[in-house]
């Protein structure tokens, strides 16, 4: 059955909304929030300012919408990854193979989502990064699910509580990653899963 479409010019209404936003992720990933106005967000997209102003009432609610939009797509393909095996294993190295590849196609967005999500220099707005963690959190329930199920399964030995784990493998990929956005060339995101999680599998002392 044909998918239901929307009307055309609700159509070119979202076109012109994303038109902006992406104009938008351009300008704060390239000189921060607080140095862009809502004038250069419309010059970028080439809408005139009144137009600008009939999607978003200010550059916070803008921002806002930006970010929650990019948190929610990083999260879907993010859990999709994960949902795409049975094994535990199998579950995890996708998902660590699928951040690097998230991160690399939307570096912009990235770096303005690890911002509000992992306490960097600057926290715009309680509410927006209220709710982004909020996001966040789920999906740490989601890694601690993957981990409970590799436990009961035997898959995973030498630690009872599956959020640890998931906190654990979340912090080591946030460093991976915050080291590739100061020093691409030096310090790239490893192409091997097995590279970040043989730093959980893999203990460091022989007892």
């Amino acid at each position: 059955m044909e998918e239901t479409k929307l009307p055309r010019r609700e159509r070119e209404k979202e076109r012109q909304r994303q038109e902006m936003l992406e104009a938008a992720l351009s300008l704060f990933s390239e000189k921060g929030y607080h140095n862009v106005t809502m004038h250069e967000i419309a010059g970028k997209a080439e809408f005139a300012i009144g137009t600008l102003y009939k999607f978003f009432k200010n550059k916070e609610d803008l921002y806002r919408e930006l970010m929650l939009e990019k948190s929610g797509e990083f999260h879907a393909e993010v859990r999709k990854a994960i949902e795409e095996h049975e094994d535990e294993v199998e579950k995890l190295r996708n998902y660590v193979k699928t951040i690097g590849e998230v991160f690399r196609a939307h570096v912009p967005a990235i770096r303005l989502y690890f911002s509000e999500t992992h306490g960097a220099s600057f926290n715009l707005m309680a509410g927006l990064d209220s709710e982004l963690r909020k996001r966040h959190e789920e999906f740490l329930q989601n890694l601690t699910s993957v981990f409970a199920g590799g436990i009961r399964k035997n898959r995973f030995k030498g630690i009872s509580d599956p959020y640890y784990l998931a906190i654990s493998l979340d912090g080591i990929i946030s460093a991976f990653l915050f080291r590739w956005i100061e020093a691409p060339d030096l310090h790239p995101y490893p192409e091997d899963p097995e590279t970040i999680l043989n730093i959980l599998f893999k203990g460091l002392v022989d007892r």
